[in-house]
């Protein structure tokens, strides 16, 4: 993971400089672009210093080694629910979420209801029912 940890440490480095001169050539007066450019650059050293750490405590991967070969990556990558309907149901409060913050709270209050509701079934989707562990 070293290289996905420089990556998104070396962005975050950058857009400290790039948010600065963008604050300077609008005079600090437009607070939307050089504060995102500011919240962005520690977005990435979050990320980038998440990375990091994590590929020093598991160690190299096989996509970390030059020598390594195609089979060494195999087995479970994880669990997967391909029959579950929860994250469909959590995207479109969401987007009944965002429509919300554009023409009305009352949109934005059902959507972040149904975002509850369907947060809390998919976590606890193997708590309940047939797959129950």
């Amino acid at each position: 993971m070293k290289v996905e940890a420089w990556l998104f440490l070396l962005l975050g480095v950058f857009f400290i400089p790039v948010a600065t001169v963008y604050g300077f050539m609008v005079g600090w007066h437009e607070h939307v672009g050089f504060l995102a450019l500011f919240l962005l650059s520690g977005l990435c050293l979050m990320i980038g210093a998440y990375v990091w750490y994590t590929g020093r405590r598991v160690g190299p991967r096989p996509e970390d080694r030059v020598d390594a070969e195609v089979h060494e990556g195999s087995g479970e990558q994880g669990h997967f629910s391909p029959w579950s309907w929860w994250p469909l149901v959590l995207a479109l409060a969401c987007a009944s979420g965002f429509l919300g913050l554009a023409v009305g709270w009352w949109i934005f209050l059902l959507g972040a209801g149904l975002a509850v509701i369907a947060l809390v079934g998919w976590v606890y989707e193997y708590s309940r029912g047939d797959h129950a562990h």
